[in-house]
């Protein structure tokens, strides 16, 4: 401050030149090599932000400044701004930021004055991808960790997890040696219980095996001690069924992390109806204190998110199977602005787990599903996806994927299987017919999901999307991105394609009364007793 004050006193009695900023020309390239800095720099944000605005107006005001002086590209500065902020985009990114800072309001629970309680240690029972990337999250914000595993093998397997997960860090600059052996120093492993009598929190992250996670919880009920949070990080599986063998069902919940647990932002808190509020309160400042965004929903099959999108590969496969190429569809859903197309996730996720995550949606959602042949025929084909190099995509030794031709056989044989193309023809959809007939299905089950108490606010899906499934974040959400359509339009095309392809398609209750009543899908749902489900 008192530098800056010298300086303008300075310039004030003339011992200093007065130098404009706006008029500075000293410190720019010549107008060529500006030209083609600016041209490279818009080539790079079309690539990287093909469907934002911003950026190729930043560069335009840029360029003015440099062109024609720097109040011509103030001028075009505030005409831009006044212009982009009425778009869609922004809209649509203002929505997503208020959204995401008003996740921990959970009526009911935050407002009726309990304080947080401090979480000094946690367990994390696992130590395979999920289970290290958790350990991953809590260490780097110094909560102590004990990683349990079945044997001292698998348990070396997990730290050595961790450990390259922070050792990227310090590759990458973002982590000190220093930093990195005294992040580590707060591991401590285990290959049996006797660590967990002085934690309060446990994270279990095993198979998604019923029977095994009954066994866990009924252990860690005589174990833990009376206040110890007791958390399964099950992305599917009734937390009421790995509740059942226990008499501490106030005490258990969901902590569903997505995969990278140390990357991905998101944390789906699941309740139950017996869930204590304290344990929601002390769950929600934790996913603050490790940095993620946490959601609070009900407890269903899929919870919020994977309940969401279950319908988002369905819907991708039944257009595969009936003729829709499958590049092609991954190529619009990616031009949308989706991260990556839903038969490059399946081949990132694995066929295993799409089998045994599709079963449960069979099982609870039985008349709107839509059972694939494909993937079955794939594992037949020794196809893994990424895992072994060869599944809808080839992968080189960098993971950089291209279309296999030999799928084209397979996908031809799922066609047969199913019989379901019209008069055995392919049928002839615009991409924007493609847009719709894999998203229309998404915003039809997360209008259940808000119908069924499983959600309060709109806001927290949209959020829940945006963070857990990589629904671009300009576009507002699903739900918000949903209003931008409309509901009639959404109500009369999944009618539509219900008469002719089935349940899949069938419109809600929910999207079909706000469809008749011109009422946005956002709007809040009428009062009711949530308890049932939250």
């Amino acid at each position: 401050m008192t530098t800056a004050r010298m300086w303008a006193l300075d310039i004030a009695e003339r011992r200093r030149p007065w130098i404009i900023s706006l008029k500075r020309t000293d410190k720019l390239e010549s107008l060529g090599e500006a030209r083609e800095i600016l041209k490279f720099a818009r080539a790079q944000a079309k690539k990287t932000a093909p469907n934002l605005p911003h950026p190729q107006l930043c560069l335009d005001v840029i360029e003015e400044g440099i062109v024609a002086g720097g109040l011509a590209g103030v001028l075009k500065e505030e005409k831009g701004f006044n212009d982009i902020i009425l778009s869609e985009t922004a809209k649509g990114l203002v929505h997503f930021f208020f959204s995401q800072r008003a996740t921990t309001k959970v009526p009911g629970v935050t407002d009726l004055g309990l304080k947080p309680r401090q979480i000094k240690k946690v367990a994390v029972l696992g130590g395979g991808l999920m289970g290290s990337g958790i350990a991953t999250s809590l260490v780097l914000s110094n909560i102590p960790v004990v990683l349990k595993e079945v044997n001292a093998g698998f348990l070396q397997q997990g730290i050595n997890r961790i450990s390259a997960n922070l050792k990227s860090r310090v590759k990458k600059g973002s982590m000190t040696q220093e930093k990195f052996e005294k992040t580590m120093s707060l591991i401590t492993g285990a290959v049996d219980y006797a660590e967990f009598r002085n934690v309060d929190m446990v994270i279990e992250a095993v198979i998604e095996k019923i029977s095994l996670k009954q066994e866990i919880f009924s252990d860690l009920e005589k174990i833990c001690p009376a206040h110890c949070i007791l958390a399964t990080n099950t992305s599917t599986i009734d937390l009421n069924l790995i509740g059942a063998k226990t008499h501490v069902q106030d005490r258990i919940v969901g902590a569903h992390f997505f995969s990278p647990a140390h990357v991905m932002p998101l944390l789906e808190i699941v309740r139950t109806e017996k869930t204590s509020p304290q344990i929601i309160v002390d769950l929600i400042n934790v996913g603050k204190n490790i940095k993620k965004v946490p959601i609070v929903v009900g407890n269903c099959t899929g919870f919020a998110v994977n309940r969401m999108f279950f319908p988002y590969t369905q819907s991708a496969h039944m257009l595969a199977v009936l003729g829709v190429d499958i590049y092609r569809i991954d190529k619009v859903i990616t031009s949308f602005g989706m991260p990556m197309g839903p038969f490059r996730l399946q081949d990132l996720v694995g066929y295993e787990v799409s089998i045994e995550v599709g079963k449960q949606f069979v099982t609870a959602f039985g008349d709107r599903t839509f059972k694939t042949p494909l993937t079955e025929l794939m594992i037949e084909n020794k196809r893994a996806g990424e895992k072994n190099g060869k599944g809808y995509y080839i992968y080189d030794e960098k993971r950089r994927a291209s279309p296999a031709p030999e799928v084209k056989e397979i996908i031809e044989q799922a066609r047969k299987n199913s019989k379901i193309m019209p008069d055995g023809k392919p049928i002839v959809v615009t991409d924007r017919e493609i847009l719709e007939m894999i998203f229309f299905p998404v915003v039809n089950e997360t209008c259940r999901v808000l119908d069924e108490g499983i959600a309060i606010k709109a806001s927290d899906l949209d959020v829940s999307s945006v963070l857990g499934m990589g629904f671009p974040a300009y576009r507002g959400g699903i739900i918000f991105w949903g209003d931008s359509i409309g509901a009639g339009h959404i109500y009369s095309s999944l009618k539509k394609w219900s008469e002719s392809y089935g349940g899949l398609f069938k419109p809600s209750a929910y999207l079909e009364e706000r469809a008749a009543r011109g009422i946005p899908l956002s709007a809040p749902v009428a009062a009711r007793n949530f308890g049932s489900r939250l």
